[in-house]
């Protein structure tokens, strides 16, 4: 019959066992500067030496990260705006590039962006125009009823309720078309002012595109040039 381990034997092969486990595992290590300005590598970071930063080694002293040490207020503040003039200028590279290629789209030359300004500019001129026309009715229509008033009123009659309600109401539609003429002369101007600059981006690109072709048609000749034993 085989015979059984006794108690001490295998109280020696699970001490054994420990051991090796123990020797066979790995701690990292940290690597940071003490207030001496002196380099030390621990087991682990004090931590008052924590916002400094440190470097987090394996145990043949590879670095495996880098924490850096915490910022200041004043140089979070500078990384905000930074960070915040790093966006503001890639929305704008982005809202050029989308304005470059919607004009690209739209247009092959320059008078056809003309045409559609003046088609857009048309249309609100012929609202504004109405708008006018309307309030010069309005105008008339309450003149006509203040002077029938004034009439009534030096005969000696009394002017009646619903002639003074119809010129307070005839009163605030025209102020009420006074603010829409203001504002279709303002989207005028805007429409206007937007498709000049329409004009004024696509210039800049056509220039661009030429120049690239005459780029491109310089190379062709030095290409050409080389091949061509004769020059």
């Amino acid at each position: 019959m085989p015979m059984k381990p006794s108690t001490s034997s295998t109280l020696i092969a699970a001490s054994l066992m420990l051991a090796f486990a123990t020797v066979g595992e790995t701690r990292n290590m940290y690597r940071y500067t003490n207030a001496d300005g002196v380099t030390v590598v621990d087991y682990q970071v004090p931590t008052d030496y924590v916002a400094r930063g440190y470097e987090i080694l394996n145990d043949e002293g590879v670095v495996l990260e880098v924490v850096p040490r915490s910022l200041t207020e004043e140089e979070k503040k500078d990384r905000n705006a930074q960070q915040a003039l790093d966006a503001q200028a890639k929305a704008e590279e982005k809202r050029l590039q989308e304005w470059d290629e919607s004009l690209l789209l739209r247009y092959s030359t320059v008078a056809d962006i003309e045409a559609a300004k003046e088609r857009a500019l048309r249309d609100l001129r012929i609202r504004l125009s109405i708008l006018k026309g309307n309030r010069r009715s309005l105008k008339q229509q309450v003149e006509n009823y203040q002077a029938q008033a004034a009439d009534l009123e030096r005969s000696g009659q009394t002017v009646d309720v619903a002639r003074l309600v119809a010129i307070e109401d005839m009163q605030a539609e025209i102020d009420a078309t006074e603010r829409s003429i203001a504002d279709r002369a303002q989207e005028i101007e805007d429409v206007s002012t937007a498709y000049q600059q329409d004009i004024e981006r696509f210039e800049m690109l056509l220039e661009v595109v030429e120049l690239r072709n005459t780029l491109l048609a310089d190379q062709k000749n030095k290409e050409e040039q080389g091949r061509d034993p004769r020059r």
